[in-house]
């Protein structure tokens, strides 16, 4: 299947004011890309892009004073399968896991283990190790959070999450991965595209999406708190602890969010 997607993201600046953006698409998928997902800048302007520690790439610009609109628009080729399913992955012993795996265990900015380690193994002590286990952490994001555009607040912990009971997709992710990296499975968080591919059309505007990965069985699954179901067409964009690691700006200086639409489409 082919996707078209991309957005367009206008800042508002009293003075020139350096910024990172995380808005290209993971390296991992450039390969799949049909037309250049190349962030374009009106007006034009320099950027520089680098690698960061976990393997996304980041770009660097200063805003000039005034109005910027970063974009991109762009084809992807998608196999168009769902989530790969594997009930029999087994958790690996801490002992056991690689090295590069084990910064997924610790406790970061948005997920504060320290605060819900013994909740977790309250809730969660009892189920089976592995696949199951990590399932039952879903199930239990799913039905403890309402979804709620609304109420999006970018200091909200999974602390905050699981206390309030209301957020939006990183707010599902980040109280999953908390709980998962609690019970000793290695968690990350992600950002990418999401469209209503494949399943009915919902009347929310369209954002980036929040989903998280775990190690078990020697690789990386996808799992998703939010929907709690496979879902196809996802577009990775990047990897990282929780949300602090790809935000989409951050911006050092004042720097108003004066427009932001996001896009994606299957081509038929």
């Amino acid at each position: 299947m082919r996707i078209r997607t991309g957005y367009a993201i206008t800042f508002d600046s009293p003075a020139p004011t350096p910024m990172l953006l995380m808005l290209s698409v993971h390296p991992s998928r450039l390969g799949d890309c049909v037309t250049s997902p190349a962030l374009r800048f009106d007006p034009p302007i320099p950027a520089r892009d680098y690698a960061d520690r976990y393997g996304n790439t980041c770009t660097r610009i200063v805003a000039p004073p005034g109005r910027l609109t970063v974009s991109a628009d762009f084809l992807i080729n998608d196999t168009g399968w769902a989530d790969d399913y594997a009930p029999d992955a087994i958790q690996h012993p801490v002992q056991d896991l690689p090295d590069d795996v084990m910064v997924y265990l610790l406790g970061s900015r948005y997920c504060d283990t320290d605060k819900l380690s013994n909740t977790a193994w309250q809730l969660f002590g009892h189920t089976p190790e592995g696949w199951a286990r990590v399932q039952a952490i879903v199930d239990y994001v799913h039905n403890h959070i309402r979804f709620d555009y609304q109420r999006a607040d970018s200091t909200r912990s999974a602390l905050d999450g699981f206390n309030q009971r209301e957020g939006v997709c990183r707010d599902f992710a980040h109280l999953a991965v908390t709980f998962c990296r609690c019970m000793n499975i290695p968690a990350r968080y992600c950002t990418g595209y999401l469209g209503d591919i494949g399943v009915p059309a919902v009347p929310d505007p369209m954002d980036f999406s929040a989903w998280f990965e775990v190690y078990l069985g020697g690789r990386w699954y996808t799992f998703d708190a939010r929907h709690n179901k496979p879902r196809i067409g996802r577009i990775l964009m990047a990897r990282g602890r929780d949300a602090t690691d790809v935000a989409i700006s951050t911006n050092f200086g004042p720097s108003l969010l004066a427009g932001f639409q996001v896009h994606t489409d299957e081509v038929v």
